[in-house]
């Protein structure tokens, strides 16, 4: 029996295969590539190229793989293109996981763990985030994936699907050099590529109440992440009780400042980095307790933003020179 993973070949989702894998626990992906890459799939992971739109390919393949469970972290992730392409962010956010919920139920497939996202809060206006804290998307984006969450428990009063939804936010780091985060949106990617270019790093203001003046927020490792996903599963598996979502957060937060410096630190490259305007929207701080998570799925901030730094620069530069 194997947990088929949506989305496998996407950053997040190939380091999730991989500790699925390390704990002797067999996954099958299905990922239409549309930002995920054939090469991130490692050896021995079955691989379906192909859309979770896709209701008939995905029954054919939970049934050839025998699959008892799903990670499902496909889907349209950029919040703001999300604002100019709402109706394409609904389709893979929405009825995508719809389609794959339908497969699940006509396959006898049970159990589910679901990438969800901080974008569900919005702006937040308490210090410290909890799974209590009010859902106020600001964004098609944060909406779809709080309309996932909202998917999955309505399927469960119906037919008693066992589920969580991980809501994490700013994912960084690599666990291995085969994989790096190839977005045009995050950060690290855009200040290492700027750095790769010979390029000064830009940032989005300074000016904002926090200790340096820079926004505040949630960073975690991706690796971290990864073994939180394969603790979800095993709950699900052994029919533990679980919460419906959990945080995995860091419970203080780093600022980008803060980001800047340990990079030009790592990287050797004593940069000052450029300062733009605010980002419309970019509240100063958004940080969430990880206390539900420690409690239930042994989440622990594993490691120092240092660590978070050099494993995304090694990954990076390794990908520069293939």
């Amino acid at each position: 029996m194997s947990w088929l993973v949506t989305g496998g070949a996407g950053y997040i989702g190939a380091h999730v295969v991989r500790a699925f894998r390390a704990r002797g626990i067999d996954t099958v992906v299905v990922d239409d590539l549309s930002s995920g890459r054939r090469t991130f799939v490692p050896e021995g992971s079955p691989f379906v190229h192909g859309s979770i739109l896709d209701g008939a390919l995905l029954e054919d393949t939970m049934q050839a793989h025998d699959v008892r469970g799903v990670v499902h972290l496909a889907g349209f992730k950029y919040a703001g293109v999300s604002v100019q392409r709402p109706l394409h962010t609904y389709e893979q956010n929405v009825t995508g996981t719809a389609r794959l919920l339908g497969a699940m139920a006509a396959s006898g497939v049970d159990r589910i763990v679901f990438s969800s996202s901080a974008a569900v809060y919005g702006t937040p206006d308490v210090d410290l985030v909890t799974e209590d804290t009010p859902k106020r998307p600001e964004s098609p984006y944060g909406e779809s994936k709080l309309i996932g969450e909202w998917l999955l428990a309505d399927q469960a009063r119906a037919t008693g699907l066992r589920h969580t939804s991980l809501r994490y936010f700013n994912v960084v780091g690599s666990g291995t050099d085969e994989v790096f985060d190839p977005s045009p949106h995050n950060l690290f990617p855009l200040v290492f590529d700027a750095l790769l270019d010979g390029r000064t790093p830009r940032i989005n203001g300074d000016d904002y109440p926090t200790p340096d003046g820079t926004c505040v927020r949630d960073y975690i490792h991706v690796a971290d992440l990864a073994d939180a996903h394969v603790a979800a599963a095993r709950r699900l598996d052994a029919c533990e009780p679980i919460e419906s979502v959990y945080n995995l957060g860091s419970g203080d937060g780093v600022s980008v400042g803060e980001i800047m410096r340990e990079v030009a630190r790592v990287t050797g490259d004593d940069f000052t980095p450029e300062v733009g305007p605010r980002r419309e929207g970019d509240p100063a701080r958004i940080v969430a307790s990880g206390e539900l998570a420690a409690r239930d799925l042994d989440w622990r901030m594993r490691h120092t933003l240092g660590e978070m730094v050099a494993s995304a620069w090694s990954a990076r530069r390794a990908a520069s020179v293939e």
